[in-house]
């Protein structure tokens, strides 16, 4: 697969979404996720993202101007176990709900499908990162209408078992910005991860759309120890 620069991709595209990146340090380390949003309409640029135990969830950012919770408020990171989980939906909570009860990520995702925001039906994009016993190995999915239609679900796992070390894959919603808006096709691109978690944080944040952008979490976590760090970025409320 051709590497491709993080930085170019997010900043020719003017509307990809939400994405999810996941990958490993080049010092070979830590395990990497990064998660951002985007937004277009008022309701859904009226977010942050808050800590919510070991992981986060979105919040409006004035509740006075929020209009429909539904698929806009949800927790995108929660952790279960040695399971880093972050997706785009509230199927955080139900790949959470089937670990616990022994389901692999894929089979928990079974019940769920993309979204029903006609005409978009954005997909359902998510991401588990296991760390145990000094290994790492992450998984990707998306969950998207075939061809826009919504009467047929199209479900597609990535996994990547040790990780090499400097590499991530980064998967979004849209191919880019549309009306309706064109789901995200083929494979996770791969891109480079950074040492830094504050210079990897910058990359990511100074390239989306200035206008569209929303928030942004990105947590290093070491593969060794299991500690981590963690980085939050909104626009709204931002000096």
């Amino acid at each position: 697969m051709t590497r491709v620069s993080l930085e170019e991709e997010l900043k020719s595209n003017s509307y990809p979404g939400r994405g999810i990146v996941i990958g490993r340090t080049p010092d070979g380390t830590k395990a990497v996720a990064a998660y951002f949003i985007m937004g277009r309409s008022e309701n859904s640029r009226n977010r942050v993202f808050v800590t919510e135990g070991e992981g986060i969830r979105t919040q409006a950012y004035d509740p006075a101007k929020l209009k429909d919770p539904s698929l806009i408020i949800y927790a995108p990171v929660r952790v279960f176990e040695n399971d880093t989980i972050v997706t785009n939906g509230d199927q955080t909570d139900t790949i959470y709900e089937g670990l616990r009860w022994h389901m692999t990520f894929e089979q928990s995702l079974r019940s769920r499908e993309f979204e029903p925001d006609a005409p978009n039906y954005t997909p359902r994009i998510s991401g588990i990162m296991h760390i145990a016993n000094g290994t790492y190995m992450y998984q990707l999915s998306i969950l998207k209408s075939s061809h826009g239609d919504p009467s047929s679900c199209s479900r597609y796992t990535f996994s990547f078992e040790s990780p090499l070390a400097g590499e991530g894959h980064f998967i979004h919603t849209y191919m880019h910005d549309g009306d309706p808006l064109p789901s995200f096709e083929g494979e996770p691109k791969l891109v480079d991860i950074l040492d830094d978690i504050d210079t990897f944080t910058d990359l990511v944040w100074e390239n989306l759309n200035a206008d569209n952008k929303v928030s942004l979490f990105v947590r290093y976590i070491d593969i060794a120890s299991g500690t981590y760090e963690t980085r939050i970025v909104n626009k709204n409320g931002a000096e």
